[in-house]
């Protein structure tokens, strides 16, 4: 082989490996933005009620009626806010500049949301309500301008079950990353800093990673974007679609779920076990962990068994690790119990935040013409913000008809059982149904391979 030959391989296997480089680089980039819509989501739905309601004192019911107009606003700008996605056209794509416009304004509300001027003087609740449900509705609407169109690009880049599957598997590493860190280490950090130091470590941990995230972002070219769907015949499309209502009502149970435990573990430390934070971060550091270690065998298993058999496996060990976490006694029983509860908690990551609803979009883009990222992910998060309201709805009754009294050391022998049937009981019969229903979900097997070879055919022709 002469020497030209010889340079040339060399360059054409140098050429490759670099662009194999840059294409796993990009697919961290982009997926390393988990970690910043992580931490300030799952720091506010774990530790917002307990915030407001025990350490500035407004009354609990007060708390509740909050959340039910946050969710009645979730009804409205999620998608509404897809809808518009969906239709913006720039030179910059329709999705990227929503998350370069709206991420700062969305770092300031986080922090301001646990920075509130106004306390409970004398009695008066009104003012620190007030100030709550507006933060609460400009903290949705900013995350959800931003987190949605992040979201919406998954299935646009990335279209086969292979780099769908790695890709989800970063996605919910780093992802994982901000659970431990909004919620696990959380109580460490308010612990020691405060909840002002905690609000601004955050945010500008939220800050730097959806920034990265748009480094690994790529839209296509804005002149191949179809007219998209009249608000009305999109909105009646997305569901009546038998795929996305078997998907989305399990996932809004699992939800439910999810967020119910979490609210309640900072009372159940409290009030239950009377551990410090420090043991708290430690049960919900077990917890992730545990999802970290899971991530790699719920991605082959996925690959191997197809998204609709994994997801019924996680849902079911999801629901049996709720009975010793949800009834655990002490720090110890926290600690198996947390264990348990991440094991099935990484395969319901991996399959309901993207895997199956990209499925459910791909099966519509043969339906429609259309590529409806917006709409199916803001009527997605329509139904996940209707059952945390709910929850927050459920939580809130349960304290209150138990006598919950934040201004007591400790709670009536009814709060301690309202804490254990609100993390055990109610779940696992939301979990339930969520199997029940999720058992009717058409995209499988024969079904979903004919699905995928139609979309590669028609993704073909010119």
């Amino acid at each position: 082989m002469t020497n030209s030959l010889r340079d040339s391989k060399r360059g054409e296997v140098c050429a490759h490996f670099c662009a194999q480089i840059m294409k796993t680089w990009k697919k961290v980039a982009y997926s390393f933005g988990s970690l910043g819509a992580a931490v300030p989501y799952q720091a506010v739905q774990t530790y917002i009620i307990f915030f407001y309601a025990d350490v500035m004192k407004l009354p609990i019911e007060l708390v509740g009626y909050t959340m039910i107009l946050y969710g009645i606003w979730n009804a409205i700008n999620d998608p509404l806010f897809g809808y518009l996605s969906d239709r913006t056209r720039t030179r910059w794509g329709r999705r990227i500049p929503y998350i370069a416009g709206g991420l700062i304004p969305l770092v300031l509300v986080f922090i301001f949301l646990w920075i509130p001027p106004l306390g409970a003087a004398d009695g008066n609740y009104i003012p620190l309500f007030i100030y709550f449900t507006i933060m609460m509705f400009l903290f949705d609407g900013l995350f959800t301008l931003v987190v949605l169109n992040w979201t919406a690009l998954f299935p646009e880049m990335f279209t086969g079950l292979k780099d769908r599957s790695i890709v989800s598997m970063w996605r919910q590493l780093f992802g994982n990353v901000g659970l431990i860190i909004g919620i696990a280490l959380a109580p460490m950090i308010y612990g020691k800093l405060g909840w002002q130091s905690m609000a601004i470590i955050f945010g500008i941990l939220t800050a730097i990673s959806l920034g990265i995230s748009l480094l690994g972002s790529k839209e296509a070219d804005p002149l191949e974007y179809e007219e998209p769907l009249d608000v009305l015949p999109a909105l009646k499309y997305t569901l009546q679609n038998k795929s996305f209502m078997t998907y989305v009502i399990p996932y809004m149970l699992i939800q439910f779920t999810f967020v119910m435990i979490m609210a309640m573990v900072p009372f159940q430390a409290k009030y239950v076990l009377h551990i410090a934070e420090e043991q708290s971060t430690l049960i919900l550091g077990v917890a992730f962990l545990t999802v970290f270690i899971a991530l790699l065998p719920w991605t082959k298993y996925i690959i191997k068994a197809g998204p609709k058999q994994a997801a019924s496996r996680a849902i079911a060990l999801f629901a049996v690790a709720l009975i010793p976490f949800g009834l655990a006694r002490s720090f110890t029983t926290g600690i198996i119990g947390g264990a348990l509860v991440g094991a099935g908690l990484a395969g319901l990551l991996l399959l309901f935040d993207t895997l199956l609803i990209a499925d459910v979009i791909d099966e519509d883009q043969l339906h429609t013409g259309q590529r409806r990222e917006g709409m199916y992910f803001g009527a997605n998060a329509l139904f996940i913000r209707l059952a945390i309201s709910v929850q927050a709805l459920v939580m809130s009754q349960v304290l209150k008809a138990g006598g919950y009294d934040p201004n007591l050391p400790s709670q009536p022998a009814s709060i301690v059982t309202g804490i254990r049937s609100l993390m055990s009981v109610i779940p696992i019969i939301a979990l339930v149904a969520a199997f029940l229903v999720f058992r009717m979900y058409p995209l499988d097997g024969d079904k979903l391979v004919t699905m995928k070879k139609e979309l590669e055919s028609a993704a073909k022709t010119p």
